[in-house]
């Protein structure tokens, strides 16, 4: 016979788990009723229909994959019937860069032709009228090409040069550590030459004169216009030993060699016995003014004597 547990007051105890009914309950019907109903209506309503949910579902997606499929091909097909086209344009445009690069290489012969003849031409017209003089002229002014003893200057990009990254040209103040050689570093390496005694230069072929210009487009260096690419080999005729001397001591051979020193920029300076530097191809006149003999002023009037005397001036001495 099983003893009730003491009690308070003479009154009976409760179970131990009275206070845990509502948690009980909520364990055992975990889901709302008003939820299973909607459940319920749900599924007699795919039953209504004669097709389960998820072969409706399957049957979409594949319908889905047929269409993707089917615009893949589609484009597939229109880029192998687009290849042909394309790869023939291509080589339409190669065919024609070719043929004007080849056109403009006949055309540039063609002028160094021209300008020989008229060379020889200029020699026979003033053959007894100074040619020496014209001759000197010409060399001078880089109308005509030039050969002699001088020195050769190969300048190059870095072995680890990379591209930059907007700095621009390099500035002689604020140097950008990237190892390539820039317009500013050619234009005191050729006036260095000059002022070294250089007398005729050329860059890459390219003659200088008086009126050239060496200036930047992006990344490629322009010598009158015209893109060249490293190495930079300079040519300047002269005193070869004297010329190679001078310029290294020069300041714009210091900064040369800065350059090698600092930014690994290659250079190679040599003196040699016979260099030739071409003429240049446009020599155009700014100016010009005749040539007077010394104590002549240029348009005066020459000096005649009258025939016949002022009859004033009769008697007279």
């Amino acid at each position: 016979m099983s003893q009730q547990p003491p009690t308070r007051g003479g009154a009976p105890s409760r179970r131990p788990d009275a206070s845990m009914s509502l948690l009980t309950n909520v364990m055992d019907h975990s889901l709302d009723d008003g939820y299973a109903e909607a459940a319920a209506r749900k599924r007699a309503a795919g039953g209504a229909a004669g097709l389960p949910r998820t072969l409706r579902g399957r049957l979409l997606l594949g319908l889905g994959l047929v269409l993707a499929a089917l615009v893949v091909t589609v484009g597939a097909s229109q880029a192998r019937e687009s290849a042909p086209v394309l790869a023939k344009e291509r080589e339409e445009l190669i065919d024609r860069i070719n043929d004007e690069s080849d056109a403009a290489d006949r055309l540039e012969k063609h002028v160094e032709s021209l300008r020989d003849e008229v060379g020889r031409r200029q020699d026979a017209a003033l053959k007894d009228n100074g040619t020496d003089r014209v001759r000197l002229l010409g060399l001078l002014s880089g109308a005509s090409a030039a050969q002699g003893p001088g020195v050769r200057l190969v300048v190059d990009d870095a072995a680890s040069a990379q591209s930059s990254t907007g700095d621009g040209p390099r500035q002689t103040t604020d140097f950008s550590d990237i190892g390539r050689v820039r317009d500013r570093d050619l234009q005191r390496v050729v006036n260095g030459l000059w002022e070294s005694g250089a007398e005729a230069v050329a860059v890459n072929g390219q003659r200088l004169t008086a009126l050239s210009a060496i200036r930047a487009a992006g990344e490629a260096v322009l010598v009158d216009n015209k893109p060249l690419a490293p190495p930079y080999t300079v040519l300047a005729l002269g005193d070869g030993p004297r010329l190679k001397d001078r310029f290294g001591r020069s300041v714009d051979g210091q900064y040369l060699n800065r350059l090698h020193k600092d930014y690994d920029i290659r250079v190679k300076l040599s003196a040699e016995d016979s260099l030739r530097v071409p003429a240049a191809p446009a020599v155009r006149v700014r100016s010009a003014r005749p040539d007077t003999p010394a104590g002549k002023q240029p348009g005066a009037q020459p000096k005649t004597q009258s025939k016949t005397a002022n009859p004033a001036e009769k008697g007279t001495s």
